[in-house]
Parts: C-alpha cells; structure tokens; sequence
C-alpha cells in the first residue's frame, strides 16, 4: 500500500509540474541557469530552477517533487564540476528520463565551457569540501555567463530545431547587451581593484579574479567546514596586522562569523547576493551584478 501510495504521489507531482503549453521545458540546478535560459529562450521554455540563492546548492535533498520535475524535463542545466554530486545522481537515476541523462543532448553541465580556477592536484577529504574539477562558483564572473550563453545558445537550437533561428536570434541579441554590460560593470569596478577582503567560504573566487580583489583570509579554516573560535581568533590577530576592507559572505552563509569579525577589527561585514535572487535587487542577471559590485563598491566610498 505504501508503494501505491507513493507511487501516486509521485505520478501527481509530475502532472502539475509543467504547463501543459510549453514548448520546451527546462529544470536548471542553480537560479543562474533558469535566468539565463529565460533570457536565450523567453516564452518558447517553461523553466524551473531547483535552488534559490539562499541555499547552498551542494546541499540539497532529492525531494520527490524535484524527481518529478526531471521525469518530464526536455533540458537539464547545471553547473556540473561535482557542484551537485550529492542529489542530481539520484535525481537522474529516479527520474527513468533518457532525454535528459548525461551523454544526451538534454544534459547540460554549464561549467564543461569555462576555464576553471582551484583546480587541485591532490584530492584528499582532510582538505575540506574541495571539487576535484575544480572550483565550481563560475556564474560569479559574467565573461563566464557570456560562454555559456553562447554554449547554451547551440545547445537550445539542438534540441528544438524548429526554434533554432528564434534562440541564435536571441542568443545574438543578449550577448551584445552583455558585452557591453561587462563593460559598464567594469569601468565601475575599477576603484575595487587590489581591495583586501575575507570571504566566509571561496564562493566569490571567479568575481575575485574578474575585478582584481585580493583575498587575505576565509571564515572557514577548510572550505566547508564551519568557522572555529580558533580560526576566528587567527583572523582577528591577521587583520590587526594586515587589515582587509571588507568581510564578505553570501545569502546562504550564516552571517554571525562575518559580525563577529567585523564587531572585534571593525572591518565592514558585506553581504553579497549569491545568484539571482539572492537580494531585492538582483532580479535577474543584470541586477544580480550590478548589486554585487555596488554592495563592494560602499565599502570604498
């Protein structure tokens, strides 16, 4: 009886998962991924994006109703690099969907067009929560979004050919407004460069390395390891010494480490939205860094 009911449940997930209406649909891991589809693809998707920027995507649970939205997903997006090792396979494997498996022109792993940085040449778990592909935060650079977009622009007219001309349109279309948003952000990133900062967890290396930000010290003693009374003590002791600008961690951190720092050397703690969605601001791509650098660039002003 419990399978009948299960069973149930999930085939009713299924059905409202999707608008009947919609021409292609797409379950993207991460809001970066929904908002860049919306914008290569407009109506001609429905999307659904299985995090928000609150939470920390490494850490999600294979909720039924997530099986149920890969189940009838014509396209995957997600950033790959093992970013979702702990709940895609499952999800992937339950769902029974071969359009969408990995290998199919379904699946799409954003971070396969990037260069990435933090790639390690020893994996060993005592080093914290390290990606043995490398660090996978790569939607924090927008050079990197413009890579995808192109990559997913050639993926979308593959598995919808009859909208082929549609998405290159469009896809056209956003990667000139991007160019030259890139280059809006960084005439006004330019007095952040070489600024100091602590991060919570490396979440912001991309953005770091885009704008020339120096990174001094991280509230977590491993990635993904909780800050320590030791650890934090250390930092109070280094900023004293070599003091950053600004403290910064995203929407999904506890922010008590960043405040604990911040009230003991008087550095600002700088809240960063994550992704889409992580600020009133950050509404979609555009907003999302012209957020980003304008939360960094109160600090200098």
């Amino acid at each position: 009886m419990k399978t009948i009911i299960k069973l149930l449940l999930v085939l009713a997930f299924s059905m409202l998962s999707w608008p009947v209406s919609a021409a292609l649909r797409v379950f993207a891991c991460e809001p970066e991924w929904a908002a860049l589809a919306q914008e290569l693809a407009g109506d001609r998707v429905s999307v659904y994006s299985a995090t928000t920027a609150m939470q920390d995507a490494d850490r999600i649970e294979a909720r039924p109703s997530l099986i149920a939205r890969v189940r009838s997903a014509d396209l995957l997006i997600c950033t790959g690099s093992q970013m979702e090792i702990g709940w895609l396979p499952l999800l992937l494997t339950q769902s029974g969907n071969g359009r969408i498996q990995p290998g199919s022109p379904g699946y799409f792993e954003a971070s396969r067009f990037v260069a990435k940085l933090e790639v390690p040449s020893v994996v060993d778990r005592s080093l914290g929560d390290i990606h043995p592909a490398g660090n996978p935060h790569i939607h924090t650079d927008p050079r990197n979004i413009a890579k995808v977009a192109e990559a997913l622009t050639q993926r979308l007219a593959q598995i919808d050919p009859e909208n082929a001309d549609a998405y290159r349109a469009r896809g056209k279309s956003f990667l000139e407004r991007w160019r030259s948003a890139i280059e809006k952000w960084e005439r006004q990133a330019a007095p952040l460069k070489g600024m100091p900062i602590v991060e919570h967890h490396r979440a912001f290396v991309y953005l770091v390395a885009w704008l020339g930000l120096k990174e001094v010290g991280t509230l977590e003693p491993i990635p993904g390891i909780p800050p320590t009374p030791s650890h934090l003590a250390g930092l109070v002791e280094a900023m004293r010494r070599q003091p950053a600008k600004a403290i910064v961690y995203s929407t999904y951190n506890d922010p008590k480490a960043a405040a604990f720092l911040s009230e003991r050397t008087k550095i600002p703690a700088v809240m960063l939205p994550y992704s889409v969605g992580g600020t009133d601001k950050a509404k979609d791509l555009y907003g999302f860094f012209d957020d980003l650098i304008g939360r960094l660039l109160g600090v200098v002003k």
